[in-house]
């Protein structure tokens, strides 16, 4: 049965192919370790994630990668943004004097409130 209401493409590695060409593949169990990859629009591998079935991964960590990626894109490389940032809340510029220097620019408790 195919959901409609997925508003993303998804898609199954039945025979390991992708897992494979990403490295993820385990040949011993048959199966793939937990992988995320945020590929960009050009086909770029932006960041990714590869965790041991154990280890179960967070979905809104994703969610907020990507909308990071797609600011820094969307700025054309004029912002940044540091560890822990969320949408809406201070970005960096970069540029040679920041080297070094981002605690003195960044707050750290405003990029991390609610």
């Amino acid at each position: 049965m195919i959901n409609k209401d997925i508003p993303f493409p998804m898609l199954s590695d039945q025979d390991g192919s992708i897992g494979k060409m990403y490295g993820i593949y385990d040949e011993d169990s048959g199966v793939e370790t937990r992988g995320r990859f945020i590929i960009d629009p050009d086909g770029i591998i932006q960041g990714f994630e590869v965790l041991t079935p154990p280890v179960g991964r967070n979905v809104s960590e994703s969610i907020r990668q990507i909308k990071a990626f797609q600011l820094v894109r969307d700025s054309k490389g004029t912002e940044a943004t540091p560890s822990g940032w969320k949408p809406g809340k201070q970005t960096l510029k970069p540029n040679p004097d920041l080297v070094g220097n981002v605690w003195k620019v960044w707050n750290v408790k405003e990029a991390f409130e609610d």
